[in-house]
């Protein structure tokens, strides 16, 4: 009888583990896949900016503004940053008399002329070159012409871009060189759109920025878009940080400073209360 009671007990135990065990299969089987709309980590890159003693490569930041100026600022605008800026130190380091050419290259509002005149007589705003102490002027003149020359999109401004986005220039960079992958097998693209695996919805409004040999560097430096991308995203993160290495050269100055201050505390310590007690 005790033994009958046994073979149930244990048919009854291997039943119900069956069940769980189908029950767990089932659930997994329902369970939804991973949603392809989730975008993928940003690539991991080395810059020469990173770490507590990392600078700027001048001659990438000066090659980052070629880029962005003979190919992002078709749609980008760069309105915290003044040409002057591009001749500070810590940054691009253009001379002064590059950092005037490279303004009289654009045309900005020139307000009210003598007779008070904001347009011409073809009703166009009146414009003049830019000076030094000008803004980089944007491409559009307003949010709706933005939108009505990108599909309704709106362009962001590129002065704090990367700050602003999580995985910074990592982050960027993949954007960059990750727009126009050709989508997976069975992926449906909205209008208008373009597949990006670092994007979130791994679709983009953006149109595929740069290409091999989107721009012709002076230096001779290889023009890849891999080459590219580095130099405009290194351009953007000095940009959006522009006293980065000032502000790494006085934290290095204050960790010296305050090292000296507790070796002379120690040092106090040991000759005046030491022993004392």
């Amino acid at each position: 009888m005790a033994k009958s009671l046994r073979v149930k007990s244990f048919a009854f135990a291997a039943l119900i583990a069956g069940a769980g065990i189908m029950s767990a299969i089932a659930a997994e089987s329902t369970a939804p896949a991973p949603s392809s709309a989730e975008p993928l980590p940003p690539k991991r890159v080395s810059w020469s900016f990173q770490g507590p003693f990392g600078t700027f490569d001048r001659a990438a930041l000066q090659r980052g503004f070629q880029v962005y100026k003979e190919v992002c600022s078709n749609c980008h605008a760069l309105k915290h940053i003044a040409f002057r800026n591009l001749a500070d130190p810590g940054g691009p380091e253009f001379t002064e008399a590059q950092a005037q050419a490279l303004a009289a290259g654009y045309m900005v509002p020139a307000g009210p002329n003598d007779q008070g005149q904001t347009v011409d007589d073809k009703g166009q705003p009146l414009t003049r070159p830019a000076t030094p102490a000008d803004y980089v002027p944007p491409p559009f003149p307003n949010e709706q012409s933005a939108r009505a020359s990108n599909n309704g999109a709106l362009p962001p401004d590129l002065s704090l871009i990367v700050r602003a986005r999580a995985g910074g220039p990592d982050y960027v960079y993949s954007i960059v060189t990750g727009d126009g992958t050709p989508p997976p097998p069975g992926m449906k693209m909205r209008p208008g759109m373009n597949y990006d695996p670092y994007f979130s919805g791994r679709q983009i409004a953006m149109p595929p920025p740069l290409t091999n040999g989107a721009v012709t560097y002076a230096d001779g430096t290889p023009n890849t878009l891999d080459q590219e991308a580095r130099d405009v995203v290194t351009f953007l993160t000095w940009a959006s940080e522009p006293k980065m290495e000032e502000r790494k050269r006085m934290g290095f100055n204050v960790m010296i400073y305050l090292f000296v201050f507790t070796g002379l505390l120690y040092l106090s310590y040991r000759r005046i209360w030491h022993g004392a007690h």
